[in-house]
């Protein structure tokens, strides 16, 4: 079952995104080589709970397995649902926060990739290429384009650079649930997949691999790599469907004015 949202829902879901744009803010003021992922962990716990939200990853349940942090932290190889520890960053890292917010009855969720200190080159233009594909997907999520438009966007954008597409995990609806209809996947064929119609409102969220799309899955049961051990990058937004242009409403300018002044992070 796909919810169509009312005004009112959208507003609401749109405030979450801002607190959600401050809380990555936050937690990349404190993003330098020496400091913990279970550090940064903390910093967006008590920003979330500081704001009156609840992070809707924190105790989060798929099947007997429950998710204990309120971020995912994805260092390097991995591509997403890194599990906030003792690993201590340290120059050339690249390092993704995933993110989300659940206040008032509804979820917003986002991520961004960043860069510490030397990145080197080619990891450099993975990041930006996987944040242009973000885009590029979402100019797709208007009323009457399907799924299958949004991922075709992504895909040849990325693969014509040389890069892998992620199959086994894909953006999806967000709403009341963190997790809702349809799926949004970062690969497929234009005209295929479930129908856009405003009011939906679906995560984008590139995977996309510096070298092949293939992954593996730690034994704990969360952290998913590349095969090939090379760097992964991950951008993600919550986005309305709109009848003539998608609406964002999470937001990365926070994060921005950071970089803007940041000595330890990459602007790309």
């Amino acid at each position: 079952m796909i919810y169509l949202k009312s005004p009112e829902e959208l507003a609401i879901i749109k405030q979450n995104g801002e607190i959600l744009g401050k809380c990555h803010a936050e937690v990349a003021k404190a993003i330098k080589p020496g400091i913990t992922t279970l550090e940064l962990d903390k910093i967006a716990l008590a920003f979330i709970k500081d704001n009156g939200a609840h992070p809707s990853f924190l105790n989060y349940k798929v099947g007997s397995k429950t998710y204990a942090y309120s971020l995912c932290i994805s260092v390097n190889d991995v591509v997403v649902h890194g599990l906030p520890g003792n690993l201590v960053l340290k120059e050339g890292d690249t390092i993704a926060i995933d993110a989300g917010v659940y206040k008032n009855g509804f979820h917003a969720d986002s991520a961004y990739t960043y860069g510490i200190g030397n990145v080197a080159e080619e990891a450099q233009e993975l990041l930006k290429r996987t944040k242009e594909s973000l885009y590029v997907g979402i100019q797709q999520a208007i009323e009457g384009k399907r799924t299958g438009d949004i991922g075709s966007a992504v895909q040849v954008y990325t693969e014509a650079r040389g890069y892998g597409v992620v199959r086994e995990l894909v953006g999806h609806g967000v709403g009341k649930n963190l997790h809702e209809s349809p799926e949004v996947p970062n690969y497929g064929r234009k005209g295929e997949g479930s129908k856009l119609k405003a009011g939906m409102v679906i995560a984008i969220e590139p995977m996309i691999n510096l070298g092949q799309k293939n992954i593996v899955m730690d034994k704990d049961g969360w952290t998913i790599r590349t095969r090939d051990g090379r760097p992964s990058a991950h951008f993600e937004h919550t986005v309305a469907v709109g009848k003539e242009k998608a609406e964002i409403l999470t937001t990365f300018a926070p994060i921005e004015e950071v970089l803007k002044t940041s000595t330890v992070l990459l602007n790309i």
